[in-house]
């Protein structure tokens, strides 16, 4: 971990004054001892004295308070306590280490204080990991022009926000140089990779961070170049293989294209290198074998092609971690061969028919991916003895796979924290993990039967996906003892039927629950309002009978209400300016049976329907890490839902800040269609139609975005986009004859609606195919990632490679 900015300040501080005094001290003594150490201990103790011990301050699991053996009445000198280093001939303090030692003094944030440019000898300079710190734009430039002896400088998720200066690379000094995650974009100058003492460049986490690997000198020191999760681009250069020196080469998620160089095979001192999803494409080089050290090797999600003898990487005495997923590359397997022992191995989309013999003898695996093959019927028996003590990460997603052979009734994997098993044809009841998991899915299958009660023992469960199956029962009451740690809960498209339990307690973590399309019954819980912290609730597709949960509205993450085709009924009532859902993004209560006017008071509150926030696209997801033991693996996990869009069931596998819906269609609303709707800037999706809304169509402002689907079969309405013109009685319905002929005028509407519905969906269809092929062609990039629409998608597992 990372000194806080206030001990850099208060040591740099200190040191400088310390180390003036102890110049002129020595001066005058003419190389005798100084005598004056009790007053350095005095000072050291004042020191202390600035901060507190806290073990939240340190992350590092060995921290511990060094200050504390710092006492008034120690008789030994002060050169002896933790953390401080003197000088062997002067007994002068000359440095402090006070990395991991527990202590806490006030945040300080900001731009960093000109005073320290003013060190002007300084040879390292290390601000890393204070996030709420600023560079000033000029900042990096000022550094190079003020540091010119500099040769290490670490500014890791420092807020940069500028381009990186040419005159960096007039640093010949430097020997390490690391930038990441700190906002860092432009062109990354070609000159830096020519440092002639360059050892470390670490400039990952700057996605809008341009540049390309120049040819590079038979002379480079380089030993460690990471470039992930850049925007770098152009081929890999032949002239990678000079640097004879180089440990770690990462450079995944960029937009590297090309073939991998054949000289890399020259590069025998490598134990990392990890190239996956960029653009690379052609055979894999055989000299890749020559690399004896290699530990990992991630080459997944390109387009590399051709089949692959998967004794190529055998000669590979010490690999650990082979991913090699997403391309279109069979392997060939032969059983008779000796494997090496993997911590990690990544084989989906590879064409396997089955599960490979050689993982019989693995006991060393953390991560096992073996999804989106072809293997079929059962796991076999022998898997369940595989590794079962480090097992961490398990996938056996998207293949044919229909149940375990004679597993126990928990998985035996004793520390499991991360388990895909969806889309495969799993029979039988749900497989439970052991209580050590953190994310499990079994979506997408066929099981039966009832939620087993042993669900409720994983105590540390993040996200429970067991959508998409043939599940039964009532929700287990248990579901409540997981609120603690669960943040997402998906049990959508089951046939549950019942209540549904009390799921948050007095501690919860809970973000999203879906339980749509199931059989459920009863109210809305009123136990949801103690789950404070949820963005999106989904409860669409049952037979709740209530009215409109306004309560609801307290909850101050709420992003995502859909509440269609239940049973609600009456009015939506006046709103509170207070609770009133104030980032409300979506809602739908469509097919209900709503009555009374428009709810003119809660469009006026849903303030977060009123801003267009299209500066940054942004999707509900959360980002989870596996760590391996060498390495860890990024995994996102996305939010998604099912909308009903002008007549169409749409998926949106990630639901973006971009998407703001209201739909208010096929219920009983009834009035004229409230002005402050057209206030609603964010507005991108509204559908009133099919309930019997009067009066002209508004004007102006967000209405003219819309056509006549969103406002169809209210067959009082009138007005542009509607083929109704207002004042035209022929296109008027008859008055009621009285106050009693209701039945009478419900079956008038009947009749003349069908008609209408016929009419109005025969011109939908040639409208909605013209307009969508124009869409989709012209703009389908944007269309897609605005609106992530399509089939369910493939996770992305990243390895981010060794730890500093």
């Amino acid at each position: 971990m990372g000194l806080s900015f206030p001990l850099i300040i208060l040591i740099v501080h200190y040191l400088v004054s310390l180390m003036m005094f102890n110049l002129i001290l020595f001066a005058s003594s003419s190389g005798v001892q100084p005598l004056w150490h009790d007053d350095e201990r005095f000072a050291l103790l004042q020191f202390k004295e600035s901060f507190t011990i806290s073990q939240s301050a340190s992350t590092n699991p060995s921290a511990y308070p060094k200050v504390s053996s710092w006492k008034p009445d120690q008789i030994s000198d002060c050169c002896k306590w933790d953390g401080v280093e003197c000088n062997k001939d002067t007994g002068h303090v000359i440095g402090l280490d006070l990395n991991s030692s527990c202590l806490k003094a006030s945040v300080v944030s900001g731009q960093i204080p000109s005073e320290i440019l003013e060190l002007s000898k300084l040879v390292s300079l290390d601000l890393s990991y204070n996030h709420q710190l600023k560079l000033q734009k000029s900042g990096l430039t000022v550094i190079a022009q003020n540091f010119t002896n500099l040769e290490v400088l670490n500014l890791a998720h420092v807020v940069i926000s500028s381009n990186v200066p040419n005159i960096l690379a007039n640093l010949t000094s430097l020997t390490s140089l690391t930038l990441n995650k700190s906002d860092l974009h432009g062109e990354f100058p070609v000159g830096i990779f020519h440092l002639p003492n360059l050892q470390l460049l670490h400039i990952e986490f700057n996605e809008y961070l341009t540049g390309y690997v120049p040819e590079l000198n038979i002379t480079s020191p380089l030993v460690s170049l990471r470039l992930a999760f850049t925007n770098f681009y152009g081929e890999i250069p032949d002239s990678i293989g000079h640097l004879k020196s180089l440990v770690e080469f990462n450079a995944c998620i960029c937009n590297f294209l090309g073939e991998i160089p054949s000289s890399l095979g020259n590069l025998t001192n490598l134990i990392v290198l990890n190239l996956q999803s960029n653009r690379l494409h052609g055979s894999i080089p055989q000299s890749i074998s020559r690399l004896v050290n290699l530990e990992a090797l991630c080459l997944n999600n390109n387009y590399f092609s051709g089949r692959v003898e998967f004794e190529l990487f055998l000669r590979l005495g010490n690999l650990d971690v082979l991913q090699f997923s997403g391309n279109n590359i069979s392997f060939l397997t032969n059983t008779n061969s000796t494997f090496p022992k993997f911590s990690s191995l990544v084989l989906n989309d590879c064409d396997l028919r089955e599960f490979p013999e050689f993982l019989r003898d693995q006991d060393q695996l953390e991560y096992l991916e073996l999804g989106g093959n072809k293997i079929h019927g059962q796991v076999p028996k022998w898997m369940g003895n595989v590794s079962i003590e480090t097992l961490m990460g398990v996938g056996l997603d998207h293949n044919f796979l229909t149940g375990f052979d004679q597993f126990p009734v928990v998985l035996p994997y004793v520390n499991l924290k991360h388990m895909w098993l969806d889309f495969n044809m799993l029979q039988g009841s749900v497989p439970i993990p052991p209580p050590s998991i953190d994310f499990y899915t079994v979506s997408n299958n066929r099981l039966t039967g009832e939620i087993p009660y042993l669900i409720c023992n994983l105590s540390s469960v993040t996200e429970l996906d067991l959508s998409s199956n043939n599940l039964s029962g009532n929700l287990p009451q248990c579901l409540g003892n997981l609120s603690a740690s669960l943040k997402k809960l998906d049990l959508h498209s089951n046939n549950f039927h019942g209540t549904i339990p009390r799921i948050c307690g007095e501690a919860n973590e809970l973000m999203m629950i879906d339980f749509s399309t199931n059989h459920l019954q009863g109210r809305v819980p009123r136990s949801l309002a103690d789950c404070t912290k949820l963005e999106a609730v989904n409860l669409g597709n049952n037979q709740i009978h209530d009215i409109f949960p306004s309560w609801l509205g307290i909850l101050p993450e709420l992003r995502i209400l859909i509440l269609r085709s239940n049973e609600l009924y009456g009015t939506i009532g006046s709103s509170d300016n207070n609770f009133d859902f104030p980032k409300l993004h979506i809602i739908d209560l469509s097919n209900n049976d709503l009555t009374g006017k428009l709810p003119s008071e809660h469009f006026q509150n849903w303030k977060a329907m009123q801003i267009v926030d299209d500066e940054q696209l942004k999707y509900m997801e959360e980002q989870k890490w596996l760590q391996f033991s060498r390495g860890a693996g990024r995994v996102m996990y996305s939010f998604s839902m099912t909308m009903m869009n002008k007549g169409t069931e749409m998926v949106y596998q990630k639901v973006s800040n971009l998407i703001i819906v209201i739909d208010l269609s096929r219920n009983r609303f009834e009035g004229e269609i409230p002005e402050v709707v057209g206030h609603l800037k964010g507005l991108n999706l509204l559908n009133l139609s099919q309930n019997f809304l009067t009066g002209p169509m508004p004007h102006g402002k967000q209405f003219d975005i819309f056509n006549n689907n969103s406002f169809s079969e209210n067959l009082e309405l009138c007005g542009s986009p509607l083929s109704k013109k207002c004042g035209n009685l022929e296109d008027s319905l008859p008055p009621s004859s009285s106050q009693n002929s209701t039945n009478h005028n419900s079956e008038f509407l009947f009749e003349f609606g069908w008609k209408v519905v016929a009419m109005g969906y025969g011109c939908g269809f040639v409208f909605g195919v013209v307009f969508g092929q124009i869409v989709i062609t012209k703009k389908y990039g944007w269309f897609m990632k605005t609106f992530a629409i399509g089939q369910p998608n493939r996770r992305r597992v990243n390895w981010k490679g060794r730890r500093n």
